[in-house]
């Protein structure tokens, strides 16, 4: 088939009018899908599937790595292949294949690279591959015959392998001069897939950068940048069993790949792949948007500033960015995200500091990505908006903080008298409000040569840890800074100061992927206030309540807890003071701040939200109002709430119940729940009139005072349709009077786990529930100890006859009860295994006293027949237990009653226990407890029972002593 190629051009004749990549890319597909049958396929997405091992897809061969096992189904699609062509994207960084440190400090190392391959599954073999590669090379692409070398694989002796010497000479017969035709050993050219499976020989195709005629032979495989490997065809013979040894496949394959990169670096007469049109356009779009000279190539010193490398690392991550988010990967704290994340922050790391680029600079690149790659890969095209969104989201988050803190710590710095401490405080707010991990703070401050008032930190660590345990209940102020004395209130009012408008605190919107939005928000202080007492100026280091004239943190208030976070003076950036909780009195919202420096009245400040600590009990506020709905749905709708309490760890609900709640119910609510986040219900929120609302057919609302306007939270049907006269939509879906901050979709609940359920006084129960990630932990504990119940339950069910192996699985039943009664799971999952332990208890102490018992009757018969029928019976038995040895005396008097029995029975320990029991007609003037006394009196220890039963212990040394003055006493009393 003649295929009309769209160029003319070689390294050879140096033609202005070089092909493009993607001109290169796609006459490597036309060649093989046209001129000889391959079927195209697209490329697959870098994020593995069903390869755990795998952090990103790095070879064109991975979607077809069954093939080559042979575990593909006979009947897939897959199995079907006989001839295969794509362009794969690869990702190298991180595991086992991994570029990213090397990236930017040469011309050729990669992140992200595409990889052109051809294969045979069953097909062809060396002489197709061959001649199909050569003729691509030389006839289609021109590049001259006498730059090119082939290497062959050349025996491996101790494996009993022999030259590949029929590779060799298709190469010869193809026209490859001997001198270009070279052999290599296992390491350079044997491929294997891993330590056992698939393997062959490969042949790798070389091309001299240099050439004019030159013989480069003796630099193929050694490193030169001059003369690089350009593709490489493996030959897949052999499989490698598990004793090492190698078999010849019954099928043979071909997988060839070749690195689009530096195949467009030849074809282009470049000697670097950033020089090439798959980087240069990236290249001068960053060259647009930063404030650094224009990228000139250079490398290792020669490279003043690192400025070319900063150029190679963006223009190279910012590939990667795109195709790994497009085939969802995104930055992240584990596995291939947090690879990734790292990525991220590198290339925004070179951004600002190298390249001195203003922030979204990573982001504005994504159209020229997609410009580049964008034909090849089309997915990039449909997802370059949310390509650009993640990363200047990341960038900003990443950004913002480590700009802050750096410049935090060098202002503090400056301000520290010489041979001081880090001051503790500093180092908390960089912690609790930027989020800084500790061994970070640790890090800068060690660079600076100073150190952290440890000791200082721990305490605030632990105050804030006794704070968060202990603190107050809900809707009560913490401290005397945080609630308004009714002077300080009156005055306040008498001075006109306006109350806090909170309305910010509602601003908040769903961004495109899922991610909510906070808006900032500004503001005055109006008023400080200290130990009961409003002041204009608060000095460094005081706690105090800051009023302010408008506010977006959520004051704690309707069950909800407050908002923390941090705020800072407009025009100084590096001086947190830190908000610790938020209350509402009067109207006057107070912010409770430890005042890093002097904070007056009439400063301006900007306010930050911990987003995080505000989403979770968003999350926390939506999933009880679909809990209450639930609950009611499940229980009756005379089941009515009797209060809640919302943090970002859980939610706490109390509500009316004629009687317990059983695992079937608990069930059925989590399905409600469950049911509602599945449907990803909109949360619909408006203020309306309080007498409009109050007629709402439906609505739930606890018994307490509400402002009017008032707040209604519907989940599902807008606000107006539950306010039409007759409606009843209300009747069937949750909506609520409430002032809390809720999430404007259910699905982002994601799950719901009720891990508590008990009643507080007769008619009232209270639950406790928690979401997301923390309700499929605790889904997975719950799964987790089921199947260690369900291992007890077997091992109890098989034939134990050793009184010690029954005791510890009876311990370990206990062991169970107690884990399962103190760890987050599922309430129901609870209810359930308690029951199952309950009964293995029985089980296992009715088992336990039955071997008890069968233990002690067989040594009973042995006593009896040695002491027939004699009034006293005192010796010395081996016994596992006090309870054995008193089953032993049981025994023997039952069936002797006219005779009185002392036992004793050595320890490993050392200890010696004592069991006796006195005949009925001995008594009153033979007694159990004096015997047993005086007994172990003689051993150093104690005794104590009945005139009939008594038990005790001593110490073995004064055990012989002992048997002496047990019969003596007998004796004495008989």
């Amino acid at each position: 088939l003649e295929v009309p190629w769209l160029w003319r051009c070689s390294p050879r004749r140096g033609g202005a009018a070089c092909p493009s990549a993607g001109q290169i890319r796609a006459a490597f597909l036309r060649f093989f899908e046209e001129r000889h049958g391959h079927r195209r396929l697209p490329s697959a997405p870098v994020r593995p599937r069903g390869d755990p091992r795998l952090l990103f897809v790095n070879a064109g061969m991975n979607q077809f790595k069954p093939i080559f096992l042979g575990t593909v189904h006979p009947r897939s699609e897959l199995a079907q292949h006989r001839r295969v062509v794509n362009s794969q994207k690869c990702v190298r960084a991180g595991g086992k294949h991994n570029d990213l440190e090397d990236v930017g400090r040469d011309t050729y190392h990669h992140t992200f690279f595409e990889m052109l391959g051809n294969w045979s599954f069953g097909d062809y073999f060396k002489e197709e591959a061959c001649s199909m590669a050569w003729e691509l090379l030389t006839e289609v692409y021109e590049i001259p015959r006498d730059r090119l070398y082939v290497t062959y694989f050349g025996g491996e002796p101790s494996l009993g392998l022999s030259a590949d010497e029929e590779c060799r000479d298709v190469w010869l017969r193809l026209g490859v001069p001997a001198s270009h035709v070279l052999p290599f050993p296992l390491k350079d050219n044997f491929w294997e897939m891993g330590d056992t499976g698939p393997c062959g020989p490969c042949t790798e195709i070389h091309y001299d950068h240099v050439g004019g005629g030159r013989n480069a032979a003796a630099l193929v495989n050694q490193g030169s940048p001059d003369v690089v490997e350009i593709w490489n065809l493996v030959f897949m013979q052999y499989s490698r069993e598990v004793e090492g040894n190698l078999l010849p496949l019954p099928q043979h394959h071909v997988d060839t790949g070749m690195g689009l990169e530096r195949l467009v670096t030849v074809l282009q007469n470049k000697r670097s792949n950033y020089d090439t049109d798959l980087f240069t356009p990236i290249l001068d779009t960053i060259h647009k948007g930063c404030r650094a000279p224009r990228y000139q190539g250079l490398v290792g010193n020669a490279d003043v500033g690192r400025v070319n490398m900063a150029y190679r690392v963006v223009a190279d991550h910012v590939r990667t960015l795109c195709v790994c988010i497009t085939d969802g990967i995104y930055p992240g704290v584990s596995g291939a995200e947090l690879v990734l994340r790292r990525i991220l922050r590198r290339a925004v790391r070179f951004c600002s500091e190298v390249l001195q680029a203003p922030p979204g600079l990573l982001a504005s690149l994504v159209p020229t990505v997609v410009e580049v790659l964008g034909d090849a890969y089309p997915e990039l095209t449909r997802n370059a908006n949310q390509i650009k969104d993640i990363i200047n989201e990341n960038e900003a988050a990443f950004l913002s903080s480590l700009e802050r803190g750096r410049r935090i710590i060098e202002r503090t710095v400056q301000q520290m008298e010489p041979s001081t401490n880090f001051p503790a405080e500093v180092a908390w707010s960089l912690y609790g409000s930027l989020g800084f991990p500790l061994d970070l703070i640790d890090l800068m401050l060690e660079e600076k040569g100073i150190s952290l008032d440890s000791a200082a930190f721990n305490e605030l660590v632990l105050e804030d840890a006794k704070r968060k345990a202990g603190g107050p209940q809900a809707g009560q102020p913490g401290s005397t800074n945080a609630a308004l004395d009714v002077h300080s209130l009156a005055r306040l009012q008498g001075s006109k100061v306006p109350a806090t408008d909170d309305s910010p605190k509602y601003a908040y919107t769903l961004g495109q992927h899922g991610h909510y939005e906070f808006s900032p928000c500004q503001a005055t202080v109006l008023m400080l206030y200290r130990d009961q007492c409003l002041q204009k100026e608060v000095g460094a280091g005081q706690r105090c309540g800051v009023i302010l004239d408008r506010t977006n943190f959520y004051a704690q208030q309707g069950g909800q807890d407050s908002d923390r976070g941090y705020m800072i003076r407009l025009g100084q950036q590096d001086v947190l003071f830190p908000v610790e909780s938020v209350h509402l009195c009067g109207g006057y919202v107070i912010h409770e701040v430890t005042a890093v420096e002097t904070l007056r009245a009439g400063d301006q400040v900007q306010l930050f939200v911990d987003e995080a600590q505000r989403l979770a009990c968003m999350t926390n506020h939506t999933a009880t109002h679909l809990l209450n709905f639930a609950l009611r749905r499940v229980l009756g709708d005379s089941t009515e709430q009797r209060g809640s309490h919302v943090t970002a760890e859980r939610l706490r609900f109390d509500f009316d119940t004629k009687g317990h709640v059983t695992v079937e119910q608990l069930q059925q609510v989590e399905q409600v729940v469950q049911d509602l986040i599945q449907k990803n219900e909109v949360v619909h929120m408006a203020e309306v009139p309080l007498t409009l609302a109050r007629r709402v057919q439906g609505l739930r609302a606890v018994d307490e005072g509400y402002p009017d306007p008032v707040r209604i939270v519907s989940l599902g049907v807008p606000v107006e349709n539950v306010l039409t006269c007759d409606s009843k939509a209300a009747m069937q879906t949750s909506v609520e009077l409430c002032c809390g901050t809720h999430l404007l979709q259910t699905g982002s609940v994601e799950d719901l786990a009720i891990i508590s359920e008990r009643q507080l006084v007769k008619g009232i129960s209270r639950v406790i529930a928690v979401t997301g990630g923390r309700a499929k932990e605790a889904r997975e504990v719950g799964q987790c100890l089921a199947m260690e119940v369900d291992s007890v339950s077997l091992r109890m069910k098989q034939r134990i006859t050793s009184i010690p192996e029954m005791q510890n699985l009876s311990k370990e039943v206990g062991h169970l009860t107690k884990v399962v009664a103190s760890t987050a799971m599922p309430q129901w999952q609870r209810k359930e295994l308690q029951t199952i332990l309950k009964a293995l208890q029985r089980t296992a102490n009715t088992a336990v006293k039955k071997l008890e018992l069968q233990q002690a009757e067989k040594v009973a018969q042995i006593l009896l027949a040695k002491y027939c029928n004699q009034p006293v019976i005192i010796d010395t038995i081996p016994a596992d237990s006090l309870s054995i040895l008193m089953k032993v005396v049981n025994q023997l008097c039952d069936k002797s009653p006219g005779t009185s029995v002392l036992l004793l029975s050595p320890q490993a320990s050392g200890e010696v226990l004592c069991a006796c029991q006195v005949s009925k007609s001995c008594l009153p003037g033979f007694s159990a407890a004096d015997w047993a006394v005086a007994v172990c009196t003689q051993m150093e220890g104690k005794a104590g029972g009945s005139p009939i039963v008594a038990k005790g212990s001593g110490n073995a040394k004064g055990m012989q002593g002992a048997l002496t003055t047990a019969l003596e006493f007998a004796q004495s009393k008989l």
